[in-house]
């Protein structure tokens, strides 16, 4: 089910001499609830970045007690970038599969850029992760219509659709921040890793936790320098 005319857009209100970072949300997540679990990590980079959550085209159908994506959104809203498999289902350590629903994904994100960018940046979490990891591909290749200077992956891994396996023959040459934990039992760490070792000279912060973005007094430090060193 596509929600593409209905696309929720969550923007910081902060000056524009700030970096400004399009966020790409986790499967069965939506803008808002993505926006909200992410608090923390705004706080922290909110002197150099401003952000703005959009909501993926497809909703995703809720099923009880499916435990699948864990920590994700309960409530009825959830929505997805793409879908692994032919029921439109999706789960990130399946491999082959198809690839339902990401073009209109990619034209979504075409929108976006054209309405509100451009952007600095690019952030993704899980899938998200995973699309964002899609798109700095494409753009390496030079098949999008927009420029983006900048990527941050939380919990992200290579996609395994079959559509998708041409990408990630090249080195990603732009500037990268991979975030995941060790403890991860929705995408294992070295899926994460795999993702991470696509881009040049990657900047990689692992965490003892599991499927989720942290956002403590550990990783601000790697968080604020990343961010600070872009602005040089």
């Amino acid at each position: 089910m596509s929600a593409e005319n209905n696309v929720c857009c969550h923007k910081d209100n902060l000056p524009t001499n700030k970096l400004k970072i399009l966020a790409i949300h986790g499967y069965r997540q939506n803008a808002e609830v993505f926006k909200n679990k992410t608090g923390s990590f705004r706080k922290m980079l909110h002197k150099w970045a401003q952000f703005t959550y959009i909501t993926a085209p497809h909703k995703v159908l809720v099923v009880e007690n499916d435990d699948t994506e864990i920590g994700q959104a309960k409530d009825l809203e959830q929505y997805g970038w793409f879908f692994n498999r032919e029921d439109n289902s999706f789960r990130g350590i399946r491999k082959g599969g198809p690839a339902i629903g990401y073009e209109e994904s990619i034209k979504l994100i075409e929108k976006v850029v054209e309405t509100d960018g451009p952007f600095d940046g690019i952030f993704g979490f899980s899938q998200g992760a995973c699309f964002v990891g899609l798109l700095c591909d494409l753009q390496h290749r030079g098949m999008l219509p927009f420029k983006f200077n900048f990527a941050i992956m939380s919990s992200g891994f290579k996609s395994g659709s079959l559509p998708h396996m041409k990408y990630y023959s090249d080195t990603i040459a732009i500037p990268s921040l991979h975030i995941y934990g060790t403890a991860d039992k929705i995408i294992p760490t070295e899926m994460s890793s795999d993702l991470a070792s696509c881009f040049d000279n990657p900047m990689v912060v692992t965490h003892p936790g599991g499927h989720y973005l942290p956002a403590t007094a550990t990783q601000k430090h790697d968080f604020q320098a990343f961010i600070k060193n872009l602005r040089r």
